[in-house]
């Protein structure tokens, strides 16, 4: 068929082939975006238009600069168009994901969604072409299209919703650019300027290329070499080996630990390596085969003679002792890593916590034994590890205070500086939260506590851009506090502080740097100054939907229903929440439950508003968990989206509750706040969720008042007002026990929760800057 013209309209397209006209699927005849027209049909089209035999086409594509031309110039020859042609393939695929082929990427994230389309249907187009017009051979174009092809494809398994746009955007530019490099022969020069992360996961363009390969796997391994572990299959055989192994040893010592278990695979890799911290590995794995993990904290002391594997094997059998040695080691800046001491820190810490929290009943004589006789920076260090929202409040002002006492007429900040100011931002921010800010900052001389709230602002543009939590620490302190001095002093330290990134004179910081600072410090500012009103606080945080309520619309599926999921687990806890949870609809004419299912129950409304709630049954550990599967599995099965997600357990709970969010919820009820963590976890799976939390753990007394008060709204097919709401439930809590009303007070609403507003609004802001 001999084609007329062509006349490209998006999505739709028209094709008219002399007088008469059909729509047509856009990949059938033409490029994604218009920008080039795909397999044989690009042939087809690009003859009818150039009317040039093929020798004169060749001539044409050995003599265009591929870095320029993204539009191809001469046809695919036929024996090149099976690989052309999975290049399409797997663009279409990409655009497919969504169900609909219309050249957009869909993403709930409009910004998201550019930043999508743009690296996989526009840019890998032109990229394909470039590699057409190229001035290479044969194979070499069949083996730059079979990479760009495995490359789209690795995209398709990925889900759209709660992708790294930003990084996926920067991978494929990476990944062209390496491509380009390879094809004008600069690969050294490319790699050598490039060398991260970016360029290691697109190493398969430098199959070919042995020189410009090991350059990367020896660079970016000594930079990363925790990352390079997963290579080791590839790299056994090198020469820089066993430098990568030694850098992991002091980067990541515990992955090392895994690999040179006696039955690891690459065992021998790690055991043939002669460097000191590796072998002191090796020796920990031999003589401390079942506390190996504990005494690894210890490797440098060990590995500098400071104390044997015998000694630490003593002390890691004593609670107090490992705990107090632990602290010591922070302190001595001898620790193996600062993120592996601090976990474990966390870990023993909430040993304590834990203790003291079960005994809130008994008098503190009682309670607070197993916390007696601890020096101050071991106290710092408990009240820390409770910061993942293990503390009651009660336990927090009883360690807090044992803390004061043992300091005497010792300066807070000359603490913070024996514990080498570690994590001071959370403490800062949880004493704020506990109201015990004030107390502390009068240890401190006007100068020391001017010092440590200058601190406390500055330098929250350092690390990534997705590295927010001290930023965070910093919201979340300014929306506790109470001092209205304090308060102004950090508003004007914000303020100062956004001047300093924003002129950034003597190019003191780096173009990425400034570019988070200023996000960081002006949005920071609009917060601040705005917060105390919360219609000026949603104007602040314009970028963002609706603080304040949530319409019905938001939270209705298609059908207009409301499906909310609440999480049981099987310990007392998880059995006794599950029973009180049930006590809100039962004897409840506007409610039907059905619990036939053996692993879950179902709630549905009666009413004109249809309600539905998906509750797994508490069943003893470990069918708990698999109960949940089965109900993730039924839903799924039934295309069901919950709108809201109920956690009702403790923290260490929490990680099974979240896994399956979706951008569908628009209410999370954490029951426990746990600070940034876990608030980004929400966040990166549910970008738009109004999150409900709490400073401590969550309770049954105040999470069923705050269900109910809920479904009120629910039922009634109205917006979910938080203002209302909270003003409600404050009535509700005022005639209630001292202990009730201080477990309300520790509740957060989604409208003050400033850490949670503040992590969408800057990947809001963020994710405008790179498009």
């Amino acid at each position: 068929m001999k084609c007329g013209y062509f006349a490209i309209f998006t999505p739709n397209v028209h094709v008219y082939f002399e007088n008469k006209t059909k729509q047509m699927n856009p990949y059938k005849l033409i490029p994604i975006l218009g920008l080039a027209l795909v397999s044989g049909y690009a042939s087809l089209a690009q003859e009818s238009r150039s009317g040039k035999n093929k020798k004169k086409n060749k001539a044409v594509e050995e003599k265009v600069d591929p870095g320029l031309a993204d539009t191809l110039v001469a046809p695919i020859p036929l024996n090149r168009q099976m690989f052309t042609d999975r290049v399409s393939n797997a663009i279409r695929g990409i655009d497919a994901k969504d169900g609909s082929v219309d050249g957009v990427v869909a993403n709930p994230d409009p910004t998201k969604s550019k930043l999508l389309t743009q690296a996989f249907l526009v840019d890998a187009l032109k990229l394909r072409n470039k590699i057409e017009n190229a001035a290479i051979t044969h194979p070499q174009k069949i083996a730059y299209h079979k990479a760009l092809a495995d490359k789209l494809n690795q995209f398709k398994s990925v889900a759209n919703d709660n992708v790294d746009a930003v990084g996926y955007r920067q991978l494929m530019k990476n990944f062209e650019g390496l491509i380009l490099a390879e094809i004008n022969g600069t690969s050294m020069d490319f790699v050598k300027a490039n060398a991260n992360l970016y360029t290691l996961d697109n190493i398969e363009v430098l199959d070919s290329n042995k020189e410009a390969k090991a350059y990367v796997y020896k660079s970016v391994g000594l930079q990363y070499p925790e990352k390079m572990l997963m290579y080791l299959d590839k790299i056994a055989t090198e020469p820089y080996t066993d430098e990568i192994i030694a850098a992991a040893a002091k980067s990541s010592p515990r992955s090392i630990m895994s690999y040179a278990a006696p039955n690891s695979k690459y065992g021998y890799i790690v055991r043939r390596n002669q460097d000191p911290a590796v072998k002191t590995i090796v020796n920990i794995i031999d003589k401390s085969p079942k506390t190996s993990f504990k005494v690894l904290q210890f490797m440098n002391q060990i590995k500098d003679g400071d104390i044997t594997i015998e000694q630490v094997n003593q002390i890691v059998q004593n609670q107090d002792a490992y705990y107090k040695s632990l602290v010591k080691l922070k302190i001595s800046g001898k620790a193996i890593s600062e993120s592996e001491i601090d976990k474990e820190l966390e870990v023993q810490s909430l040993v304590y916590v834990r203790r003291v929290n079960e005994l809130h009943e008994a008098s503190d004589a009682v309670r607070f034994k197993s916390v007696e006789g601890f020096d101050p920076e071991e106290y710092y260090f408990m009240l820390l590890g409770g910061e993942t929202n293990e503390i009651y409040t009660s336990s927090y002002l009883g360690i807090f205070k044992r803390m004061m006492a043992k300091m005497g007429k010792e300066s807070g900040y000359a603490l913070l500086e024996k514990v080498k100011m570690s994590n001071f931002r959370t403490f800062i921010r949880m004493s704020a939260g506990y109201n015990t800010i004030s107390e502390f900052l009068k240890t401190m001389t006007e100068v020391e506590k001017t010092t440590l709230l200058r601190d406390f602002v500055a330098g929250l543009e350092k690390g990534s851009r997705s590295d927010l939590k001290d930023a965070v620490d910093v919201a979340d302190g300014f929306g506790s506090l109470q001092d209205k001095d304090l308060v102004e002093f950090l508003k004007n330290e914000v303020k100062d502080n956004y001047e300093r990134v924003y002129k950034n004179k003597n190019k003191t910081l780096s173009k990425a740097e400034q570019e988070k600072g200023v996000i960081i410090y002006g949005l920071l500012a609009s917060i601040f100054n705005s917060s105390a009103d919360p219609d000026n606080l949603q104007d602040a945080v314009k970028e963002i939907p609706p603080i304040n309520y949530l319409d019905i619309g938001s939270l209705s599926n298609a059908s207009g229903e409301v499906v909310v999921q609440a999480f049981f687990y099987g310990d007392k806890d998880g059995k006794d929440s599950y029973g009180f949870f049930m006590g809100n609809f039962k004897g409840n004419k506007n409610w039907k439950i059905d619990e036939s299912n053996p692993n879950w129950t179902t709630i549905t409304s009666v009413g004109d508003k249809k309600v539905t709630y998906y509750a797994n049954k508490p069943l003893t550990e470990p069918d708990d968990e698999k109960a949940q599967n089965k109900l993730y599995e039924y839903l799924d099965a039934n295309e069901i989206r919950p709108a809201v997600v109920i956690h009702r357990g403790h923290s260490y709970h929490l990680e099974g509750s979240l896994k399956g969010l979706t951008p569908d919820v628009k209410i999370v009820m954490l029951g426990s706040c746990g600070g940034f963590h876990n608030l980004a976890n929400v966040l990166d799976k549910a970008p738009d969720a109004h999150i409900i939390s709490t400073k401590q753990i969550g309770t049954y007394m105040v999470n069923d008042p705050i269900i109910r008060n809920m479904n009120e709204y629910l039922l009634a097919g109205k917006r979910v007002d938080w203002l209302e709401m909270w003003q409600s439930l404050g009535k509700f809590f005022a005639s209630k026990s001292a202990r009730e009303k201080e477990l309300f007070s520790d509740y957060i609403p989604p409208n003050k929760n400033l850490g949670a507003i503040f992590i969408k609004a800057y990947r809001k802001m963020e994710l405008s800057s790179q498009s």
